[in-house]
């Protein structure tokens, strides 16, 4: 068998892999189909493409997803374009996304309304509106530097309210950074806490130049701000998420500054009238209710026959003594028997019959211990008598008076014959005295030999 024939699994896949980076039909693929095992996750996406046929693994990575507007989902149609290639490790050919759009529908639509449908299930557009001050003070305007718009509310509060200062926080309206910079801007205006009335706005234009206004960030720095906030985004038949989410939305720039700031001042004079005629009329009307009520009160019986008032309050009184007293022999017969109780336990417990007691049992452990003692002694006495009977028996006196004697040379006593020579000296002890010896002859026993 010749095996430089055989190739491994590597070289074949390396081949393969070749074929499709080289063929030129594979390099840009438009491909459509249906989404299937899609997981949103932070990195890269791994998905596949499926008709009633086939399906293909597709890879979209990061920096290729994050530019997509909308959120993929399960089954939806989708138009996709990228490049065919094989994946070594697992031998599988693979589509790797660039684009993605979804089939039928523009992806900018998409994406809003998945948002809208997103916050309003948050309830961001169902929050309580914040009322536009009649009279501001100060108007901060968030748009761009050099446009109509801010030239628009100018020209608006100018006439309309010249009191009012417009303040403008200039930002990008359009492109991939006009939505952070709006936001800043929001939250720039909002930190600083002095303004009555927040206006955002741009001039019309397609749904790409609107759509940081249709970003999810900008949407909540508008709920989040503690300012009243007038959105005024494109033209009358443009509505975007920053519509939904602001408090009064207006159709032009100039409508916004007409929502903040009051009428001519001869509106505004005739509206204050109406107001101080309707504020007179209230409080005429509440004069005059109070004065009925005055009058009502005082034909009440509480008035006429005050006695009347606490009469049910005397009886009730009345009945809680009466209880009271009950409820207090009650008690103060419980205690008596209690004390009755306690006395005659103490008369069973007096100290006298206790010393009593105590005296009757020392005189009888006293007794007992007399009895001991006598007892002992006695014992003692008779163990005494016995020893010296038997020191007596026992006593060397005694036996030298039955006639025994020992024999001491030089102070030592002497036990045997065979310690003594012919001339020496020693001393017989007798009871009676001692009497010195000289040793003249030795004679040893025979001990039968």
């Amino acid at each position: 068998m010749d095996r430089n024939k055989y190739l491994t699994v590597s070289q074949l896949t390396k081949y393969l892999k070749l074929k499709f980076d080289r063929d030129p039909y594979l390099q840009t693929v438009y491909l459509t189909g249906e989404l299937s095992n899609f997981r949103l996750r932070s990195g890269h996406q791994y998905f596949s493409l499926k008709d009633d046929h086939a399906v293909i693994d597709a890879v979209m990575f990061r920096s290729k997803f994050s530019k997509v507007k909308f959120t993929p989902e399960e089954g939806m149609k989708l138009c996709v374009t990228g490049h065919v290639s094989l994946y070594e490790r697992s031998g599988r050919y693979q589509i790797y996304i660039d684009t993605m759009e979804p089939d039928g529908l523009g992806s900018l639509y998409l994406a809003f309304e998945q948002l809208k449908k997103k916050l309003s299930a948050e309830g961001l557009f169902s929050l309580p509106k914040k009322q536009v001050p009649l009279f501001p003070k100060r108007i901060a305007v968030v748009t761009s530097l050099n446009g109509a718009v801010i030239r628009d509310i100018n020209t608006t509060v100018r006439r309309r309210y010249p009191i009012a200062q417009v303040v403008l926080f200039p930002t990008v309206v359009q492109g991939e950074k006009a939505a952070a910079d709006i936001t800043r801007q929001i939250k720039r205006a909002d930190e600083m806490g002095n303004f009555d009335t927040l206006i955002i706005g741009r001039g019309g234009g397609s749904i790409e130049d609107l759509w940081p206004f249709n970003e999810e960030i900008v949407a909540r720095a508008i709920a989040d701000c503690h300012i009243p906030v007038i959105s005024s985004v494109g033209h009358e038949t443009d509505t975007t998420i920053a519509d939904l989410v602001a408090d009064q939305r207006a159709a032009t720039p100039t409508a916004a500054a007409e929502l903040a700031t009051p009428q001519r001042l001869d509106d505004t004079l005739m509206l204050l009238r109406d107001f101080q005629n309707r504020l007179f009329n209230t409080i005429k009307a509440q004069i005059d209710f109070d004065k009925k009520q005055l009058a009502k009160l005082t034909q009440s019986y509480i008035f006429q026959q005050p006695t009347r008032l606490y009469e049910n309050y005397t009886q009730k009184v009345d009945q809680l003594t009466q209880r009271l007293n009950q409820l207090q022999q009650v008690r103060l017969t419980d205690v008596n028997n209690q004390l009755t109780q306690l006395r005659n336990k103490l008369l069973a417990y007096t100290p006298q019959r206790q010393i009593n007691q105590d005296q009757e049992a020392l005189e009888q452990l006293t007794t007992r211990l007399q009895n001991a003692i006598q007892a002992r002694d006695k014992q003692a006495r008779q163990a005494a008598e016995s020893l010296v009977k038997q020191l007596h028996s026992l006593d060397p006196l005694k036996i030298m008076e039955r006639g025994y004697t020992y024999v001491t040379k030089d102070g030592k006593v002497v036990n045997k014959a065979a310690q003594l020579t012919a001339g020496d000296q020693m001393i017989l002890h007798f009871a009676d005295g001692d009497v010195a010896v000289t040793i003249t002859d030795i004679k040893e026993k025979n001990n039968g030999k």
